[in-house]
């Protein structure tokens, strides 16, 4: 009969045998550090942005020729958000890396994959603080609007108050209307909420059915007095007007957000790079 070897029999038989322990008691990430890190990184962030809020805005000025263009105004947020990124991250994930535990007996690659992890951590722990806090400010300030607008009116109840709902094509559709000579003004809310639902729908088509236009027209006439031509005439140049604002907006916000994507990829950068420094030096501490 064949013997097992002892080596292997304890295993085969189903009885625990010793083993040897090769990990760790400890942690490989110091949440801590991390955790530290983060709120430092967060909390530079919002005190550089309110300091490029305060100076952009004490750039621009309402009056023509005074002050720095929208161009410049634009380059210098970009290159201001690119800025606020290395200088927070940075700090941030120098400090998770500085004030982690030292690690023993683990490879040097190994400690600077895990400094690098404890950089990277940080810095998404302070992104999602910081959207955190900037969404319920966002939040905040559009209920307290709501509310002192309708305090204020007496009669607004929300986005049904006449006058008061944020609708992008209000002044696209007070256009349509605009007559030569002046007229009272009679209660004409219906009239506009008609129109802008024509105007929703067209957008979503992407251009005026014939009949909408038509019907449109003839809203436009009653109310400015031009003719038939010249209504429809007018209704074809807002519309338009209204869909080369809207793709300017469309396109100034995918700019934005390619650039601020560009400026937290270089903050996840700073922050991991700027930990292994920190755990670096850490190491390095000699106790006196």
């Amino acid at each position: 009969m064949e013997q097992i070897p002892k080596s292997t029999a304890p295993y085969q038989a189903g009885v625990t045998g010793p083993s040897v322990n090769n990990e760790a008691n400890s942690s490989g990430v110091s949440w801590a550090a991390v955790i530290g890190g983060g709120f430092v990184t967060a909390a530079l962030s919002l005190i550089l942005l309110a300091l490029g809020t305060g100076l952009g805005l004490s750039s621009v000025s309402p009056w023509s020729n005074v002050g720095v263009s929208t161009s410049t105004i634009g380059t210098a947020a970009i290159v201001w958000l690119i800025l606020m990124q290395i200088i927070s991250s940075s700090m941030g994930g120098y400090l998770a890396g500085r004030l982690r535990t030292k690690w023993a007996n683990i490879h040097t690659d190994e400690v600077y994959f895990r400094d690098t992890a404890h950089g990277f951590l940080a810095w998404a722990v302070a992104l999602v603080i910081t959207a955190a806090f900037l969404a319920a400010a966002a939040a905040s300030m559009v209920g307290a609007a709501t509310s002192s607008a309708a305090g204020g009116t007496g009669r607004a109840t929300g986005v049904q108050a006449e006058g008061l709902q944020a609708d992008p094509n209000e002044y696209f559709v007070d256009t349509l209307f605009r007559s030569e000579s002046a007229k009272p003004d009679s209660n004409s809310t219906s009239v506009r909420g008609e129109a802008g639902r024509i105007f929703a729908n067209a957008f979503r088509q992407g251009d005026i059915p014939a009949a909408d236009k038509s019907y449109l027209a003839q809203l436009v006439a009653a109310r400015t007095g031009l003719s038939q031509a010249d209504a429809e005439k007018r209704v074809s140049d807002v519309f338009a007007r209204a869909q080369e604002t809207a793709d300017t907006a469309r396109k100034t916000v995918a700019h934005s957000l390619l650039w601020a994507f560009l400026a937290l990829l270089i903050g996840a950068f700073c922050a991991s790079f700027a930990a292994t420094i920190g755990g670096r030096q850490r190491d390095h501490v000699v106790i006196v």
